[in-house]
């Protein structure tokens, strides 16, 4: 017999999912998203080319991550999760 849980039970406050890197990447609704190293040091998002050349990194490349991710989801939410959500430079 198992016992139910009841509604009015307060959830557990993280939420884990398996991943295959060592680092760990944690998201907070009011705060974005934050990296940390195995060995406990802060560290940033990155993207890089095919040769492995970093064209951007730092705070700009997690907040973008971040508002697209956000925005995907709501799309989801309202039923318009067909729709792609790009970013693109500000134009010049």
């Amino acid at each position: 017999m198992t016992k139910k849980q009841s509604k009015y039970e307060r959830p557990t406050a993280d939420t884990q999912i398996a991943a295959a890197i060592a680092s760990t990447i944690s998201a907070v609704s009011f705060q974005g998203l934050s990296i940390v190293t195995p060995d406990g040091e802060p560290a940033t998002l990155a993207v890089i080319d095919m040769q492995g050349r970093i064209i951007e990194s730092g705070p700009s490349v997690m907040q973008t991550v971040w508002d697209v991710a956000i925005r995907s989801y709501r799309n989801f939410l309202i039923g318009n999760g067909h729709l792609r959500v790009l970013t693109q430079p500000p134009p010049h």
